[in-house]
């Protein structure tokens, strides 16, 4: 992988993580495009989750201060509450990535024909959320944070961007969208961090050097730093984006790569 290739994946990474696209899908595709991988892209996908996760982190640093200066009041309050409904919100992805991650991944693989079916679901899902209007709810209930958090675990597969499935999943409940962008990125801190750890002892199974190989320090550090400012960029964006209820021209997008995505190889 060279340095153009990291910029550019490492792009595609700290923006699509946010954006309700599917960063999974998006970097498979890139990798195709590029010809890319094995063990080079599994290093470097964690590099850049790690880079996305700390993005949210410098973003939301506020809410994230706020939630454990409340814990640590040790009382029911607003933020053990918020801390409560992450925490439910984890059980079904945890569920998934330790029990199921692998088959699921035999089953449906990782091709570009699953990413356009599933970036097809996701526009279906991301336009279906824009059209329907329930009644709004003031706060999000352990009962919703649970839901919200299937919707996490189903989107495992490539191309059923995360952001999309949850954001979609908490205005389909009747959440208020001021709230669903922030409690979406905050839940999925824990998760992707589970995963970097889960895919870090898969590399130090391999050896570093060989998980290393054909990967460059220096694209390493290009693909995480691009990343991360990415990502930054595009975490307030989106927030902004959720709270003006824009989400249907994302369903577009989505609905013209996913055809695009499965036609393409047939041609």
């Amino acid at each position: 992988m060279n340095w153009f290739q990291a910029l550019i994946l490492g792009l595609i990474q700290g923006l699509t993580e946010y954006l309700p696209v599917s960063s999974s899908g998006h970097l498979t595709i890139g990798a195709n495009i590029f010809g890319l991988s094995g063990e080079e892209n599994l290093t470097f996908t964690v590099a850049v989750h790690v880079a996305t996760v700390l993005s949210t982190i410098v973003v939301l640093w506020r809410e994230i201060v706020w939630i454990i200066s409340d814990l640590f009041k040790f009382k029911w309050n607003d933020g053990t509450r918020y801390a409560f409904n992450i925490v439910i919100s984890m059980i079904p992805v945890a569920i998934v990535g330790f029990f199921f991650k692998d088959k699921v991944e035999a089953i449906f693989g990782s091709g570009l024909l699953v990413v356009g079916i599933c970036l097809l679901i996701t526009a279906a899902l991301l336009a279906f959320s824009y059209w329907a209007k329930p009644r709004q709810r003031e706060n999000i209930s352990p009962l919703h944070a649970f839901v919200i958090g299937i919707a996490q675990a189903i989107a495992v597969l490539p191309g059923l961007s995360r952001s999309g499935s949850t954001i979609a999943t908490g205005l389909l409940l009747g959440n208020k969208k001021e709230k669903l962008a922030q409690f979406s990125f905050l839940m999925v801190i824990p998760p992707i961090l589970g995963e970097a750890l889960l895919d870090v002892k898969d590399m130090a199974e391999m050896g570093i050097s060989t998980a290393m190989a054909g990967l460059p320090t220096m694209s390493l550090i290009i693909g995480f730093v691009t990343a991360f400012v990415s990502g930054c960029i595009a975490c307030r964006w989106m927030i902004n984006i959720v709270k003006k209820g824009k989400l249907i021209w994302f369903a577009l997008y989505c609905a013209v790569v996913g055809l695009a995505a499965i036609v393409i190889p047939l041609i």
